[in-house]
């Protein structure tokens, strides 16, 4: 069994391989280390041997874990991402936890990050997650409804959206969801041509631990990455 040092080696080298296949440059993705459910012994290694960013997926989890005395004294910089679906009842402690979130998938939620923002002087950067696939089971807006959600997220003045997340069907075979990728960085690109929600939207947060290749080579700039470095949840 790998070590996590030597399990993000190789996830950096799968993320650099499929950079050069699709003639991107490397500074363009980010690796997102998924920390849900890992003890913070465990996180720590990952931090020490250079994870930058990591993603919870609950609320209360990751307020443990940011004020861990145990991270802190590793003395490096971390961004904290939500990866999760985000109650509007969380949104309170989530703006003060998290650099970025990157599941809003409704109005109301926007709303009232944007209220909480606001009372704490801050302007929250978020994706907006959409349904590619219409899963009942999945949250996030629906295609058709992506831009109508932009125009009005764009009137709010403490919250801005950097661009879009999906979480496609569960496949074994990732040119399955190769796909829902590739329309998710259609709708965005589509979206800057039109030039109608106020935004330019730049990030894609798509792919994970089975998929996060393909979904590099059709655009994206945040892969999601957790059992691949961390292994099986327990």
């Amino acid at each position: 069994m790998l070590s996590i040092a030597e399990n993000i080696k190789v996830v950096r080298d799968r993320i650099e391989a499929a950079v050069k296949r699709s003639g991107r440059d490397p500074s363009e993705i980010k690796l997102v280390a998924v920390s849900k459910t890992v003890d913070i012994d465990r996180i720590k290694e990952a931090v020490i041997a250079g994870i930058t960013i990591l993603g919870e997926n609950r609320v209360q989890e990751a307020q443990k874990k940011v004020a861990s005395y145990e991270l802190r004294v590793v003395g490096r910089k971390i961004e904290w991402h939500m990866v999760g679906h985000l109650q509007t009842n969380k949104a309170k402690t989530a703006i003060r936890l998290f650099d970025l979130i990157h599941s809003v998938d409704s109005l109301r939620l926007a709303e009232e990050i944007d209220r909480e923002s606001r009372k704490t002087g801050k302007v929250q950067d978020v994706l907006v997650e959409v349904n590619l696939a219409g899963e009942e089971t999945k949250h996030g807006v629906s295609k058709e409804g992506t831009i109508s959600l932009l125009k009005e997220m764009s009137k709010l003045k403490n919250i801005s959206v950097k661009g879009l997340m999906t979480m496609p069907p569960f496949s074994e075979d990732p040119e399955k969801v190769r796909p829902y990728f590739r329309r998710l960085r259609e709708i965005r690109d589509n979206i800057n041509e039109l030039r109608v929600t106020g935004y330019e939207l730049r990030d894609l947060s798509m792919g994970m631990s089975n998929d996060f290749e393909v979904a590099i080579e059709e655009g994206a700039t945040m892969v999601r990455v957790g059992t691949a470095i961390f292994g099986e949840r327990r």
